[in-house]
């Protein structure tokens, strides 16, 4: 067991500033070991193309066919991906003003993502704008905190997802942002926005002890931090108790690499958040020992999406 430890730490030091890391499956397999990729975007915006050459602050970055190029390169040499979304995929390009939900939901689907999750520009159009483009989706938009039962939506997203790789079984829930006052209420109707954060102890629990999950994903479109003591990613952090991973969006915060805090019981949970646009894909590789799966180690890095 100290071996394989060890060798866990000497695989992360040495890995450590490369541009993108390849983990070496042949030694893994000797220690016994299995690595999960979690790539992950957020706040696309209907940005398919990269931003154009003269754009004040973005020249040229980004695009989806240069992200899933990426992405691409990195299914090839990692055997077990998994690929999400924080929300707010439409809205902000002229492709969102003539396709609406369509075009982004179907790039996305050809891409390969596992889930997504609802920001808030997904109500821009109305129940009717998410209920035209929702079958265009190939993967689940999973969301646990906003509830439907009263439109005809219901039962249209899962509260939580599980996904299971090389042995490694993954739980995913997600959670939405307050829609009064940030979205029309002629837009969002009778859904009913559920506290996030008694909601998400509730689906930590059921995945991490119900379900066996040996890791637990919450995508969540809350923003990362915030002045004023509204509920975000950080302060959302600081009161889980088996959240591995908070995946976030909304805030269109660039970091360098994910924040490493600290939850309810002291112990490791990670926060990321990729830009925005298209312009960055997260990547957040876990180490798992298959004898101690809750013995885990992390490489990870914030890609920059540019010619």
């Amino acid at each position: 067991m100290n071996s394989r430890r060890k060798f866990i730490r000497d695989l992360v030091g040495a890995s450590a500033g490369l541009g993108l890391v390849h983990l070496p499956a042949d030694l893994l397999a000797k220690q016994d070991l299995v690595s999960l990729s979690i790539l992950h975007t957020n706040d696309i915006h209907c940005h398919i193309d990269p931003f154009p050459k003269d754009h004040s602050v973005y020249q040229g970055r980004g695009g989806l066919a240069r992200l899933s190029g990426l992405i691409n390169q990195i299914r090839k040499t990692e055997k077990n991906v998994l690929l999400f979304d924080a929300g707010d995929m439409f809205q902000g390009t002229p492709y969102f003003n003539y396709y609406k939900g369509e075009l982004i939901l179907k790039v996305m689907s050809e891409m390969g993502y596992d889930a997504g999750m609802i920001g808030n520009h997904e109500f821009d159009n109305g129940m009717d704008g998410i209920e035209e483009s929702i079958g265009f989706a190939k993967f689940p938009l999973v969301c646990s905190n906003y509830d439907f039962s009263k439109t005809r939506l219901y039962d249209t997203f899962p509260t939580y997802n599980i996904y299971r790789k090389n042995g490694i079984k993954v739980g995913v829930y997600g959670l939405g942002v307050e829609l009064d006052g940030l979205v029309g209420a002629q837009n969002y109707l009778e859904t009913e926005y559920l506290d996030p954060v008694k909601v998400a102890l509730e689906k930590e629990l059921f995945l991490k002890k119900e379900k066996g999950c040996d890791l637990v994903i919450c995508l969540s479109h809350l923003g990362l931090q915030y002045k004023e003591q509204k509920i975000s990613d950080r302060l959302l952090a600081a009161e889980t108790h088996y959240t591995d991973l908070i995946i976030g969006g909304h805030t269109h915060s660039f970091l360098d690499s994910p924040l490493k805090l600290k939850n309810a019981d002291g112990n490791r949970i990670l926060v990321n958040q990729a830009g925005w646009g298209g312009m960055v894909l997260g990547r957040i590789d876990f180490i798992f020992d298959r004898h101690k799966k809750e013995d885990k180690q992390i490489l990870s890095q914030n890609i920059p999406v540019s010619e």
